[in-house]
């Protein structure tokens, strides 16, 4: 084998794959932006003497953090309408403010915000769901971490496109500019299925299998929109969409907190998956996914933290600590979602629904190096017992020194590679005192989202 370009020589390592797996004093190591071994320390620095090392004797790295459900341009309006139920926060708050302005400068600066943030909580890969996509696209790029577009499909003209034809041109043109592309994968995103009328639904379940891509969409979130759905629609949101041709492997139910026994069945057999948001769900008192029997039934569940706006932060940590607790309340059941199932949730589940675990999601020879570092040394996770535990349970997002994507450091000790944070910061205090001012910097109205 060819010498690494360098080695990570951390106290433990998580692979993830196996689950339930701790390397204590292993070396993780890296040539050509992936991994090329994970071997014992000692045999690592032995057999290359000459690598650069990264050493990390108090930390424990594990795979990079897949967020699977964000709108990170709405970044810009965490803490703007809050304690208020969806409809509420949505049709009153939210989207009024994006109706005055939405635009590819909000989208920009949005998006920034977001993945200081993600970054600095061990995000390397997020998948969005918003308007501007391109913005979106150019953002992460810019800043090296791994992007899932969403092509946004809903049934309302917005300040990016005027009707569903002009969305589907520029999804089209932006599929095709950066399919391929490393750092960069698409799912068809349509909103809602009350958003979203039934041959917009089926036109996005046949373009997912023409490009072979996911289905992102909100569905079964709140009790409302299943009352709604089976009065207008004389059927259930899922049961509707599997109808028109969605509910296979390639949906991402994002939210699922309204499902029966018998839908649960049907997203195992479908090899669908669902994207669980707990701290959103519980700001707005949306209801509990039933995580455990999904899991149980042997359903992809992955986590997502929803938008800044709903959450209010873009930390996959403390979804991951969320999720676990919540679950075994729920279920009744101390066993539910163990540390080292949260920690897959958070990964590799994440890099599954997405289509991409080939690439990503866990530390396996052949994978992109995309991975984090975290120091356990800290009071709040010392003494250490079980790492996957300190990781679930204990640990913070600020411990975190190190983010790695293929191959490439976005923070390394603590300092991220991009020093443009105060720029970044001062631009969103801009944009706050301008939507917080509802006569500042308004745009032609047209409904946003």
């Amino acid at each position: 084998m060819q010498a690494p370009d360098f080695l990570v020589l951390p106290r433990w390592i998580i692979p993830v794959e196996p689950l339930g797996t701790t390397l204590e004093d292993h070396a993780l190591a890296v040539r050509d932006e992936r991994i090329c071994a994970l071997l014992p320390s000692a045999e690592a620095v032995r057999r290359w003497p000459q690598a650069r090392r990264v050493e990390r004797p108090e930390h424990v790295v594990i795979p990079g953090l897949v967020n699977a459900h964000t709108h990170a341009g709405m970044t810009l309006l965490r803490g703007f309408a809050d304690d208020l139920s969806l409809q509420t926060w949505l049709e009153n708050h939210i989207w009024p403010a994006e109706t005055r302005h939405l635009s590819e400068d909000y989208v920009r600066a949005g998006t920034e915000l977001a993945l200081v943030e993600m970054v600095r909580s061990g995000t390397t890969c997020f998948a969005d769901m918003y308007f501007f996509p391109d913005i979106g696209v150019e953002v992460a790029r810019s800043r090296g971490v791994r992007m899932a577009v969403g092509l946004p499909m809903i049934d309302f003209p917005t300040h990016w496109a005027e009707d569903r034809q002009a969305s589907l041109r520029k999804n089209a043109k932006l599929y095709e500019q950066y399919r391929g592309e490393a750092g960069v994968s698409f799912a068809m995103a349509p909103h809602a299925p009350y958003s979203v009328d039934d041959s917009g639904l089926q036109l996005c379940a046949k373009l997912a299998q023409e490009r072979d891509i996911p289905i992102h969409t909100h569905v079964h979130e709140t009790a409302g929109e299943t009352a709604e759905s089976l009065q207008v629609h004389k059927r259930r949101p899922l049961a509707r969409m599997d109808e028109l041709g969605l509910v296979n492997e390639r949906l991402m139910a994002v939210h699922a907190t309204q499902l029966e026994g018998a839908e649960i069945d049907m997203l195992a057999e479908r090899g669908s998956s669902v994207v669980h948001c707990p701290q959103s769900n519980l700001k707005l008192a949306s209801g509990f996914a039933p995580v455990d029997a999904l899991l149980t039934a042997g359903v992809n569940v992955a986590l997502g933290t929803d938008s800044a706006a709903s959450n209010n932060d873009l930390d996959l940590l403390e979804e991951m600590k969320t999720a676990a607790l919540l679950a075994k309340a729920v279920s009744g059941n101390a066993e539910a979602v163990s540390a080292a199932a949260a920690l897959e949730m958070a990964t590799l589940a994440g890099a599954r629904a997405l289509g991409i675990d080939g690439e990503t999601g866990s530390l396996v020879p052949g994978k992109a190096a995309d991975f984090v570092a975290l120091d356990l040394s800290a009071a709040n996770t010392q003494p250490v017992y079980d790492p996957a535990s300190q990781l679930a349970y204990s640990c913070k997002s600020s411990q975190i020194s190190d983010v790695w994507v293929r191959g490439r450091a976005l923070m390394e000790a603590g300092r991220l590679a991009r020093d443009d944070e105060d720029r970044i910061l001062a631009q969103a205090r801009e944009w706050g005192a301008k939507i917080g001012n509802p006569g500042a910097g308004s745009i032609p109205a047209a409904q946003a989202q």
